[in-house]
């Protein structure tokens, strides 16, 4: 199109502009004319709900166009709290040796003034032939097998620039049975100063959730596609954009490379065999050791802060689970005792109660201990509010403990027709243990008295006739009997 044209077009265009933004203040002024004309009170109306559209509609394009965010990492406490909460534990009879380990490995490494990478990803990414590849002398082995490292290995490396820095190899995840080489991964991503995520193509779902729980942690992470010279130009450039759709705000930098290695492949032979053929292949890892120099540039000084927030919080997290688990057993504990105290009250009694109505002592004292076990306060009002309710569902459930009782004490010779007295003695254990277990499950999940809650675990528990539970409760109502009857012969 000649210049003429173009001119004319343009002209128009600027014309039909201008006409229409004539239009629309011309219908402006209309509107705000006939705006005037109404009364007061409509006025106000209509102005109220058009400020609060625009109101609306400011706060949709706020929410749309806001800047993103900057991800914060995982909170964490501060060093002395968890000092404090693992001497807490270890005084309970916890085994806490492991977490005075991490504090201690968090301090040698400090001392150390190394830089600590490690590379994580899931089992036959080539994470050992990448660390051979980036420090040759290593013996890293690698072999055709899945989970080929099965413990965290560290090796020296150099970057091209002349500054060292200590290669971790972990386990990989996803392997079967390998819970525990999984853990031992993760605890070691932690301890690194940054992290080499390693992937063999676009991200499972597992993978991503995997690159998200490092993230979180706020240090720096590299997503890696090895093997890139298995695809094409244009397939390797397609991964690496979803690659970094993926990982966006997450990585602080996506690369390709290839890691080298053996590959085995058949060659046919001119008579028509088939030989097998392996052959090294060469690596080709420089972007990453471009983006390593950059991303430990700040060195051990720079890196430090956000290692050792990584590490307390995973140790945060370890200790929590180990709390729960020493409180679970603490709980496991009191109820045993209380329903054993159960059964020698109702061993003791002239004439067993046949509603099977909670003895209100003993539970006031398990509710009570529970609570205070679990750091939760309660009153008195609260605890008889719940023995309450607790009579009510034993009362419209009796029927169920005692056919419960009298199936299982049928499994011991002799115990099962000794009368009411043992009968009686068992279906109180097991009212003690079902509201002590209730109890304590609710406490924890709910950290306060919720009746409803603990009623409602209660008459679940109460019903549950099977399993080794029940078997346990007959054999401690069992033992209880025979220590009364020595205690009568002596």
């Amino acid at each position: 199109m000649s210049r003429r044209p173009r001119l004319l077009l343009a002209a128009l265009a600027i014309a039909a502009l201008v006409w229409l933004l004539f239009a629309a203040a011309e219908r402006a002024l209309a509107l705000a004319q006939r705006f005037l004309q109404l009364p007061a009170w409509l006025q106000w109306t209509l102005g109220s709900a058009l400020a609060l559209f625009a109101l609306l509609g400011l706060g949709v394009l706020w929410w749309l166009f806001r800047p993103r965010r900057k991800r914060r990492p995982v909170p964490a406490p501060d060093r002395g709290s968890l000092e404090q909460r693992i001497d807490q534990l270890q005084n309970r009879g916890a085994n806490t040796g492991a977490l005075g380990a991490e504090l201690g490995e968090l301090d040698r490494r400090r001392a150390t003034a190394r830089v600590y990478v490690a590379l994580f990803g899931e089992i036959s990414t080539g994470k050992s032939t990448l660390i051979r590849a980036l420090a040759p002398h290593a013996a890293a082995i690698s072999d055709v097998r899945g989970g080929t490292t099965q413990q965290v290995s560290h090796v020296d490396g150099q970057l091209p620039d002349g500054r060292t820095l200590v290669l971790a190899d972990v386990p990989g995840s996803r392997e079967t049975n390998g819970e525990a080489h999984e853990t031992l991964a993760r605890q070691e991503a932690l301890r690194a100063h940054a992290v080499i995520y390693v992937c063999a193509g676009d991200l499972t779902r597992s993978q991503a959730q995997e690159v998200r729980w490092l993230g979180d942690f706020g240090k720096p992470l590299l997503l890696v596609l090895n093997k890139a010279d298995q695809w094409s130009d244009a397939e390797r450039d397609l991964l690496l954009h979803r690659l970094r759709q993926q990982s966006h705000d997450i990585a602080a930098t996506v690369v390709a490379i290839s890691a080298g290695g053996s590959e085995r492949y058949q060659r046919t032979l001119a008579d028509g065999g088939i030989e097998q053929i392996e052959r090294q292949r060469k690596p080709a890892v420089e972007p990453l050791l471009k983006a390593l120099m950059r991303v430990i540039a700040p060195g051990t000084e720079g890196l430090e802060p956000q290692r050792e927030q990584a590490v307390l919080a995973g140790l945060h997290e370890r200790i929590g689970t180990l709390e729960t688990q020493t409180r679970a057993a603490e709980a496991e504990r009191i109820v045993r005792k209380y329903a054993r105290r159960a059964i020698v009250g109702a061993l003791a009694a002239v004439a067993p109660g046949s509603d099977l109505i909670i003895q209100g002592a003993l539970a006031a004292a398990l509710t009570r201990e529970l609570a205070e076990l679990y750091g939760i306060r309660v009153t008195d009002v609260q605890i008889d509010d719940f023995i309450q309710q607790a009579k009510l569902t034993l009362r419209t459930g009796s029927s169920i403990v005692l056919a419960i009782a009298g199936n299982a004490l049928k499994a011991f010779p002799g115990l099962g027709t000794l009368g009411g007295g043992v009968l009686h003695a068992f279906a109180y254990a097991l009212i003690f243990d079902s509201l002590g277990r209730a109890l304590a499950a609710s406490l924890a999940e709910r950290n306060t008295l919720d009746q409803q809650d603990a009623g409602a675990r209660l008459k679940t528990l109460l019903a549950d006739s099977g399993g080794a539970r029940v078997k346990e409760l007959a054999t401690l109502t069992m033992e209880a009997w025979r220590e009364r009857e020595r205690e009568k012969s002596e």
